[in-house]
Order: structure tokens, then C-alpha cells, then sequence
């Protein structure tokens, strides 16, 4: 079963919402990285609350089962909690342009 942490709209630089989770409720802003220059760096900068605080980061993933591509995100901000907190973003079937942050628990 998965876990909503919030949902999204697609922007013309990426996605605008807000993150919902029992210890934080935040406007969250996902960005593409116009700063990118490596491989290892995010394709997308994660930002939160009203001064744009940078809580994590997203990169473009190709699914294994279905080699769709998709966004992966890692958040990690004390406000969250002591551990980082992965997800994925995807889409909410029936609502064009409307994506949904699932919780994605890694060992």
C-alpha cells in the first residue's frame, strides 16, 4: 500500500503543490535544475515553505518493468524527521498534469 505525502501540478519549470505528512504540512516546489552539469547532480531541486527552503532533491528514472521514465525524489530536512524520506512522483489517473509524492521505502 502506498503512502500520499502530498500532490503536485506541473509548471512550465516543473511541479508546484504541497507536501502533506503527519509532522509537516508545507507549499513544496519542485524545480528543474538549471544548474545541472553532472550525471550525479538531481534533474529537478526540491523547495519548501514560503523562503524556499531547499529540502532535497529529484532524478529522471527509467522504470525496469515498464522503461517509462520517472521522478524519484529524496527529501531530507529536520523537519521531516532524523532520516531521509524517498518517493516517487506519479500521476493521478483521470487528472492531466496532477501528480501525486508516494512515500517509497528503502532499506
Amino acid at each position: 500500500m502506498a503512502n500520499a505525502l502530498g500532490y503536485v501540478s506541473e509548471t512550465k519549470t516543473g511541479f508546484e503543490g504541497a507536501l502533506a505528512m503527519m509532522n509537516l504540512t508545507a507549499p513544496i516546489r519542485i524545480e528543474k535544475n538549471a544548474d545541472k552539469t553532472a550525471d550525479t547532480q538531481p534533474d529537478y531541486r526540491i523547495f519548501a515553505g514560503e523562503i524556499r527552503t531547499e529540502i532535497g532533491g529529484g532524478w529522471i528514472v527509467k522504470a525496469k518493468s515498464s522503461g517509462k521514465d520517472y521522478v524519484s525524489l529524496t527529501l531530507a530536512d529536520p523537519n521531516i524527521g532524523p532520516r531521509k524520506v524517498f518517493a516517487n512522483l506519479a500521476p493521478v489517473k483521470g487528472r492531466k498534469g496532477r501528480y501525486v509524492l508516494l512515500w517509497n521505502p528503502k532499506d
